[in-house]
């Protein structure tokens, strides 16, 4: 199923089940979806789904509680500080039904004016976790900073379940800001999180990323959230290197 359908089921009643009759208003909305999964025969005044039970992509969708973005917010390493960064992930989250729950951008920031740094394992509740097609990628926090996660390519998804591009693809997008160390502590001495969230300085300062993909750099680790640096903080700075300003959403609830 493509984004789009995915989108689309989400604009249609929560309570839909196969045999559901739509009303007159949701027509239209019904028509782009089953026109897509070819599920439908006509009726007067409705549509009857007769073949596919949507419900479980809706079940899916709302225990999701890990996802990817699936855009930056345009000014490279600035975020609006972590509650920007949040707000995209709860603003993503509510586009693809889970918007219940509170979501939390994976990232870290460094002691910084007489502020202490916060860890991003510090801020994404205990687990588990889920990807949008139910799939676990961690137990708990210990689990996720440690080799027995599950986040690769294949289920670090948005959160309508598409695969985020990744090395090999074009444009390559598998940088994920983070800001921190492998075990999910923030960094220490020079600029790791472009000023904390609020930098997108042209070749200044400069933010930790990750591999959603776990390749690509050829002189260190590949690790899905501690990767290499950024050469500064603008849009092309991190599009440089092979970013565009991406990051995990973790829901901590």
């Amino acid at each position: 199923m493509g984004a789009e359908t995915r989108l689309l089921l989400h604009r249609l009643p929560s309570t839909l089940t196969a045999g559901s009759v739509l009303p007159d208003d949701k027509m239209e909305e019904a028509m782009l979806v089953v026109r897509k999964m070819g599920f439908v025969t006509p009726a007067i005044g409705a549509f009857s789904l007769l073949a596919a039970d949507t419900s479980g992509a809706w079940a899916q969708q709302a225990n999701m509680s890990f996802f990817v973005t699936s855009v930056g917010l345009g000014k490279g390493g600035d975020l609006g500080g972590l509650a920007g960064a949040d707000a995209h992930c709860q603003s993503q989250a509510q586009a693809a039904g889970a918007g219940g729950k509170t979501w939390r951008a994976y990232l870290s920031t460094q002691a910084a004016g007489g502020a202490a740094a916060v860890n991003a394992r510090d801020r994404i509740g205990a687990g588990p976790w889920f990807n949008a097609k139910g799939v676990q990628i961690a137990a708990n926090v210990a689990e996720l900073h440690s080799d027995k996660n599950k986040i690769t390519k294949d289920t670090a998804l948005d959160a309508t379940g598409a695969t985020v591009k990744g090395r090999g693809d074009t444009p390559n997008q598998h940088d994920m800001l983070t800001g921190g160390q492998a075990d999910g502590t923030a960094m220490t001495g020079a600029d790791a999180t472009c000023s904390n969230w609020t930098s997108s300085a042209d070749g200044q300062g400069g933010a930790m990323v990750g591999h959603h993909d776990l390749t690509g750099n050829t002189n260190g680790p590949n690790l899905w959230n501690n990767s290499h640096m950024t050469p500064g903080c603008a849009p092309a700075n991190l599009q440089r290197v092979g970013g565009a300003g991406l990051f995990y959403c973790f829901a901590v609830n």
